[in-house]
């Protein structure tokens, strides 16, 4: 039976004012998963003036109260898991491991958002003024619009909106098309289920076609104070763009090109189980998966060989089957652009270690490849791949290796593999990324770290104190006793 979900509006599922819905499709079927309501211009206003209604008087909610919403959600949450892996597997194709740890580190989010809730909210300043107190705090900024991708739809839909709720902002989010219900619909249930007031999380969901439109709408309301978005360059350079024709600040967490740096000293074996996992999990479909694997030529011979054999060995098909590795990518759209981008490889004259880049079953399964000897005129070399392909280069020392890791427009994240950590540390602070990770691969996140990349990687921070402070304003308050303060004239 297909799935029937609407807008969530002032605490309401409601259906779209033109009364249109548009469906949500399973990339492993091939069949519409659920009808979605394609929400308009107009239902964007109707949320904002929910979220702005509700803005002071969530702002004003005791923080033991905000607290016990979070830490309730979490526990709904890590209980709807097996829930979650079923609808991932429907919805965006994501095979358990993967779904399983969306649930999972969602919950955490959420937690972390709970114990954000009390943290220090300001300091007192020194000050010229005789009995007077000068005093720098932390305010919400007010509505907060929320863009959330598909790829890691819980993880990233809750991140979207956890944050900014728990320092007391209001929030409308717009989750992808292609994962309605993950990144927004069950999000907002869970949250309201444990208690979080009308209006104060609303879900615009939307037709593809009328993406522009909707975004637009939602960051050119003035009642929009501030933005997040998650996902391409290419669409977060149109965000952030259309966000400083606003004057309205944005955390802008984009693409990435990262690097797996295999050192001379590596455990050979070790630094194979690390690329298999950073480079094909959730089939690729991760901005922190590794892209390219570099490699020194003292160990590259066998490191390459250790790797292809076991990406060929990975387990690839029906995301419901639970021993499968490597699922279906998101749409044949996604399918025939990696297919495009390794058979153009391959044409220039690189080889492919295992896999084909054929897309195979209904146009959006894609064998793991791995590309050696690629050469700068191929469009895989610098472009993101993000699918079940990665590149391995092969260098002659870890200058080499930190030159070519910086050779990209991209900066999120990286991974160094390296029995010596004083050069590990060394590479680690000279690799030009928002992240990097020492003895592991470039997939991590945790919610209490700053998360976010440099270039064209965006800007910004979600986690931790850095992303209290992305979603909060700086107010400068003095206080004095009357009568104190001298006017000069």
């Amino acid at each position: 039976m297909t799935i029937s979900r609407g807008l969530i509006i002032n605490g309401q599922e409601v259906p779209a004012s033109s009364g249109r819905t548009t469906p949500d499709i399973s990339p492993w079927t091939g069949d519409t998963y659920a009808e979605i309501a394609a929400g308009t211009v107009a239902d964007v206003t109707r949320a904002v003036d929910a979220a702005e209604a509700a803005f002071e008087g969530w702002a004003a909610t005791a923080p033991s109260r905000r607290r016990e919403i979070f830490l309730r959600a979490a526990e709904i949450l890590a209980h709807r898991t097996e829930e979650i892996i079923a609808l991932m597997a429907a919805e965006v194709g994501g095979a358990a491991p993967w779904a399983g740890f969306n649930a999972h580190l969602a919950a955490n989010i959420l937690f972390e958002a709970a114990a954000a809730v009390s943290q220090p909210t300001g300091q007192t300043l020194a000050t010229d003024i005789p009995g007077a107190y000068s005093l720098q705090i932390r305010v919400p900024v007010g509505v907060v619009a929320a863009i959330a991708p598909w790829n890691a739809p819980v993880i990233l839909g809750v991140r979207a909106v956890a944050l900014p709720l728990a320092v007391g902002n209001t929030v409308v989010v717009k989750p992808s098309e292609d994962a309605p219900i993950a990144c927004g619909l069950l999000i907002a249930d869970v949250l309201h289920e444990a208690g979080l007031p009308a209006g104060v999380l609303n879900v615009v969901t939307n037709d593809r076609a009328d993406a522009p439109a909707i975004v637009g709408a939602l960051i050119g309301d003035p009642r929009v104070r501030m933005v997040n978005f998650t996902g391409s360059t290419e669409v977060g350079r149109a965000v952030g763009v259309q966000a400083a024709q606003h004057l309205k600040p944005a955390v802008l967490e984009l693409g990435g090109k990262n690097a797996l740096l295999v050192l001379e000293d590596a455990d050979v074996d070790y630094a194979v189980d690390a690329a298999v996992f950073g480079s094909f999990m959730n089939s690729g479909q991760i901005c922190m998966c590794v892209d390219r694997v570099i490699v020194h030529r003292s160990v590259a011979e066998e490191f390459t060989a250790k790797f292809a054999k076991r990406v060929d060995s990975l387990p690839y098909g029906d995301p419901s089957d639970p021993a499968t590795a490597v699922g279906p990518v998101v749409n044949t759209r996604a399918a025939e652009r990696v297919s495009a981008l390794i058979d153009e490889a391959v044409a220039k004259g690189a080889t492919l270690a295992t896999g084909t880049g054929a897309v195979e079953g209904n146009g959006t399964l894609i064998k793991p490849v791995v590309l050696t000897g690629v050469t700068k005129d191929a469009k895989i070399y610098y472009d993101e791949i993000f699918g079940p392909a990665t590149v391995v280069h092969v260098v002659d020392s870890a200058d080499e290796a930190v030159t070519l890791a910086n050779d990209t427009s991209h900066g999120l994240t990286a991974g160094v593999i390296t029995e010596d950590l004083r050069t590990g540390i060394d590479v680690a602070r000279r690799i030009r990324t928002g992240i990097v990770h020492v003895n592991d691969q470039s997939i991590a996140d945790e919610p209490q770290a700053p998360f976010g990349g440099v270039k064209s990687s965006g800007y910004g921070r979600f986690g931790g104190q850095a992303g209290v402070e992305a979603f909060t304003d700086t107010r400068w308050i003095t206080v004095q006793a009357q009568g104190h303060a001298h006017f000069p004239i």
